[in-house]
């Protein structure tokens, strides 16, 4: 059975786009989350194996989601993909609990060695 994806970004493209990517990689898209309370509930209906995160969104940003998500499952994987690559804000994300950091715009092969990595 793949494994189920649940995709974390404000913007409508970038969620496709995502989608695509990890759906080409042969696995589950099992959810799409529009900012960070979203992000949280859909995580605790849909109990995914990894979750791609988006950092700056509306109502609660990234870093907050994932902090509520780790209260909820500390072994919870999750990607940052933002396009914040400043250094304090990878720090933050990696401190919240990310297992990887990748910086917008996106480049589908960094995308499919982050999953690899984690799930395989």
């Amino acid at each position: 059975m793949s494994k189920g994806i649940l995709i974390v970004d404000d913007a409508q493209f970038m969620r496709t786009m995502l989608s695509k990517v990890v759906e080409e990689d042969g696995y589950t898209v099992v959810g799409e989350a529009v900012n960070g309370v979203d992000a949280v509930q859909k995580y605790q209906e849909l109990n995914p194996d990894l979750v791609t995160m988006d950092i700056t969104m509306p109502e609660m940003d990234g870093i907050e989601a994932m902090e509520e998500i780790k209260k909820i499952d500390a072994n919870a994987d999750i990607i940052v993909c933002s396009a914040m690559g400043q250094k304090p804000m990878v720090i933050d994300a990696l401190e919240a609990g990310a297992k990887d950091f990748i910086v917008k715009p996106i480049k589908p092969e960094k995308v499919k060695e982050a999953l690899a990595n984690i799930l395989e």
